[in-house]
């Protein structure tokens, strides 16, 4: 007796025969998984070394960078402003901005929207002032979460200020070009 096959079993067939052939290949045999290894050295530093760094950048308006740059999805700085006023409002399109106040104070405006606002790098936008935003004093001990798409101006007009920024980003940094 002789059995033919339509077409519908001669692909029922070909898939398990290519499923098995695969399956029995060494190549897509995965291996038990691995943790991964770290992207970067670890950071701690003391409370005596942020105190040291706090004492250097209160020259001036300084940053220093402790953590980022290509390939992270996060960048940590410690920021010291002294009487800035006229700072440019921003608002980030794929990064979310987290400030943590060391000393001092300053007056942050969030929310809102931009007035006439400009794109200075792809997804970077700066504009002169925020319309509609709130008013908020913020000091020592205090922290900040602004999301993406936040617009949010900071002003140290007449006041020392100092702040851990912890920025996280949507994807890796890409290398300068």
């Amino acid at each position: 007796m002789k059995k033919v096959m339509g077409a519908a079993g001669t692909t029922g067939l070909l898939i398990v025969l290519a499923a098995s052939a695969l399956a029995q290949s060494p190549a897509t045999v995965p291996g038990p998984r691995k943790p991964s290894e770290p992207a970067r050295p670890f950071v701690v530093l003391s409370r005596q070394s942020l105190d040291d760094l706090n004492h250097k950048l209160q020259r001036g308006n300084e940053v220093e960078e402790l953590i980022g740059g290509q390939g992270m999805q996060l960048r940590v700085a410690v920021q010291h402003e002294r009487d800035r006023s006229g700072a440019a409002a921003e608002l980030h399109d794929a990064s979310d901005d987290v400030y943590y106040v060391v000393d001092g104070a300053a007056t942050l405006v969030l929310g809102g929207k931009l007035d006439t606002p400009r794109e200075v790098e792809p997804g970077e936008w700066r504009a002169p002032r925020i319309i509609g935003g709130k008013t908020v004093e913020i000091g020592k001990g205090d922290l900040v979460v602004v999301p993406r798409g936040t617009p949010h101006q900071r002003s140290t007009a007449g006041k020392d200020f100092t702040m851990i920024l912890i920025k996280i980003y949507a994807e890796p940094l890409k290398p300068a070009t």
